[in-house]
């Protein structure tokens, strides 16, 4: 159920944290990956090295994924490498940590077409590529259903990526792909270090979990795992939290 010999994977993001713990968790089952990167080249580097130590290819690719025209040429190079996709993951996240009212509404865009909208133009480049039984992930978080401090803009970019996703499951399903969506609880990456009370947050979560950790990059690539296995064929449309329990507390 867990082989996925002659997969090609897109993860975008996928140089450090989250993305990076998915790559290499799908490339130890045998799929091939594409690794979508920004800033961060040695991390990407870094990833694509692991990948390969296991006996599988890896692909990396510099584009903005909320600009349409790297979008469709990260595309045009992976259809150049292998001709197929089988599994995306939305996994790439940005956005400005200020009070709401503090946003101008190029804070609100920025957000949205990274977290959001940039799914929906992956979707649409990456379908050609793809066939029944094909997988596509979203990586989301507890701020699109809770009110974090200064997470307003990526809170409510998060809420709209979730609600794609449902639609996404409607329309992607009579061609037998499955859409659903990860969230995770406080994961200490480093997108973390960018809030000026890291380690509040970290001991807070640590102390609400009832697991009584934080959830790992780790974690998080287990369930990408499972959503991309044989066992997951009926899970369409849904939200899977892997947070040790942190959200059942209240």
């Amino acid at each position: 159920m867990f082989d996925l010999q002659g997969k090609t994977a897109l993860i975008t993001g996928g140089s450090r944290g989250i993305g990076r713990a998915i790559a290499i968790r799908l490339a130890e089952y045998g799929t091939d990956v594409v690794v979508n990167y920004v800033r961060h080249k040695k991390d990407a580097m870094d990833t694509a090295d692991e990948v390969e130590k296991l006996g599988r290819k890896c692909l990396l690719v510099k584009a903005n994924v909320a600009n349409g025209d790297d979008v469709k040429e990260m595309f045009a190079e992976i259809t150049r490498e292998f001709g197929r996709l089988d599994i995306l993951v939305s996994n790439a996240a940005s956005g400005v940590l200020k009070p709401a009212l503090e946003l101008t509404e190029r804070h609100w865009n920025w957000a949205m077409d990274i977290n959001a909208r940039a799914l929906l133009t992956l979707v649409q480049q990456g379908l050609p590529l793809m066939q029944r039984g094909s997988r596509v992930i979203a990586v989301s978080s507890l701020g699109s259903v809770r009110a974090i401090e200064n997470y307003t803009t990526v809170g409510a970019s998060k809420a709209a990526l979730e609600s794609l996703v449902r639609h996404l499951a409607v329309e992607l399903g009579s061609r037998g792909i499955n859409v659903n969506t990860i969230s995770a609880g406080a994961v200490d990456t480093d997108a973390l270090k960018h809030f000026p009370n890291r380690d509040q947050i970290l001991q807070a979560a640590t102390e609400r979990t009832p697991l009584g950790r934080l959830t790992t990059p780790q974690d998080v690539a287990d369930i990408a795992l499972f959503l991309c296995s044989g066992l997951a064929t009926m899970i369409q449309g849904q939200v899977i939290t892997v947070d040790g329990g942190y959200a059942i507390r209240g």
